[in-house]
């Protein structure tokens, strides 16, 4: 959530800011709707003070056995222009704060300005792209090697819910625990959340009211299935002010995703490409403002590190102010190559919220002898493995229709090297 006395003082810079990113965007009916909530807390005020004011002066009259009656009869007035001005600046409130959650963050000023996703900005590319004639893709791979089984898995959930089986089940376990043994080297702290979370949580991290429907909500307990453990973990410290010492807080979890994924989608993008559950490592930083970008730096270059260590080739790229998200500032994607789809697809996406995510969960922490301030937030998955998982397969896919396993990798499958038919 963005600041509104910084909007209610500087409108036509904010507006300029967020232009960047929509350019519709207009904010007349926030600041309308501000106007009309402090005019009407404004006239309460007056209005509550004239019956302070009133009160000992009508008791006066009565002792005095006087005439009150003009008094009695303005009293009559204010309480019900009170009730009335209380409701008035109920439906305000509401509207500010309604609006207030639309608006997604403020871009950074280093994000690149572009709505159109093809303009995000390779910055490097490491590793080697295999010299691969005719490379399968990882569907016909995995058909092959007995590793997912995308039949059964729609025989009871519907398209787009693998089933991973013997082998294949192995190696997205290795994926897992690979990525978390990196995590806790890097100095994560691991957390197993819960895999529910309530609307205040999804508000708070910026996926309500917006994205509404790409979230599985099940309603008789009106709890949603989280659509990444960032949404969880940002949960965790709703409504407290953190000891300055504390922080940096570094956490990773290690969850399932759930997603809706409306939408159509082409033949690129099946398989494990875009699906409605899969795994992902997310790393989660709680920061003074002061250290986020550094930090910012430092998330990316460990997600970077992880994929050199997977021998996968992949690229950086720091996304324009029309392809972050919506809690997002700036944003820096890592993808990897797949042979297969003849393309860079994202495995890892890092950014920086600001204090947007603290801002909606009163998130603060206390500088040592100062006032309780926001810290900023900072999420990168590392990483999503169905895609990495993907790219394990394209890859390293040998001309014997075999694949070659990672070095880094095979410790997490007993010594195994290779894949095979």
């Amino acid at each position: 959530m963005l600041d509104l006395r910084q909007i209610r003082e500087q409108p036509e810079w904010v507006a300029a800011q967020l232009r960047r990113r929509e350019p519709s965007v207009s904010l007349a009916p926030l600041l309308e709707a501000d106007r009309q909530h402090r005019g009407a807390l404004a006239e309460e005020e007056r209005l509550r003070a004239r019956q302070n004011a009133v009160g000992p002066e009508i008791a006066q009259r009565k002792r005095a056995k006087a005439d009150a009656s003009e008094l009695l009869a303005e009293m009559t007035t204010i309480k019900q222009r009170i009730q009335d001005l209380a409701e008035e600046r109920r439906v305000a409130e509401e509207t500010v704060e309604r609006l207030l959650l639309e608006l997604p963050n403020l871009p950074h000023p280093t994000t690149p300005d572009s709505l159109d996703k093809h303009d995000n900005q390779p910055l490097r590319h490491c590793g080697t792209v295999p010299a691969l004639t005719a490379p399968q893709n990882h569907v016909q791979l995995a058909s092959a090697l007995g590793l997912l089984d995308f039949e059964r898995g729609a025989k009871v959930a519907g398209a787009g819910w693998p089933c991973y089986r013997g082998v294949g089940a192995q190696l997205e376990w290795a994926l897992l625990n690979f990525c978390l043994d990196r995590g806790r080297r890097d100095g994560y702290e691991q957390i197993i959340p819960p895999y529910t979370v309530n609307a205040g949580v999804l508000t708070t991290a910026g996926v309500l009211p917006k994205f509404q429907e790409q979230v599985y909500h099940q309603e008789r307990d009106d709890l949603y299935l989280i659509p990444t453990a960032e949404i969880v973990l940002t949960g965790l410290y709703q409504d407290e002010i953190l000891d300055e010492a504390l922080l940096p807080i570094k956490m990773m979890a290690c969850t399932p995703c759930f997603r809706r994924e409306a939408g159509s989608y082409g033949a690129e993008e099946r398989g494990l490409i875009r699906i409605h559950q899969f795994n992902k490592i997310e790393r989660y930083l709680i920061c003074r403002p002061d250290e986020s970008y550094d930090l910012l730096e430092q998330l990316t270059a460990e997600v970077e590190q992880v994929m050199t260590e997977l021998e996968l080739p992949f690229r950086t790229t720091l996304l324009v102010t029309g392809d972050i998200a919506q809690q997002a500032t700036k944003t820096y994607d890592v993808e990897v190559w797949l042979p297969g789809q003849n393309a860079y697809l994202e495995v890892s996406s890092a950014s920086n919220c600001e204090a947007y995510q603290a801002r909606r969960g009163k998130i603060r922490y206390r500088p040592q002898g100062g006032k309780a301030e926001l810290v900023h937030t900072l999420n990168g998955s590392c990483l999503a493995t169905s895609r990495l998982y993907a790219a394990i397969l394209e890859n390293g896919q040998q001309p014997d229709g075999s694949v070659l396993l990672p070095p880094a990798l095979r410790p997490y499958l007993n010594g195994q090297a290779r894949l095979t038919p």
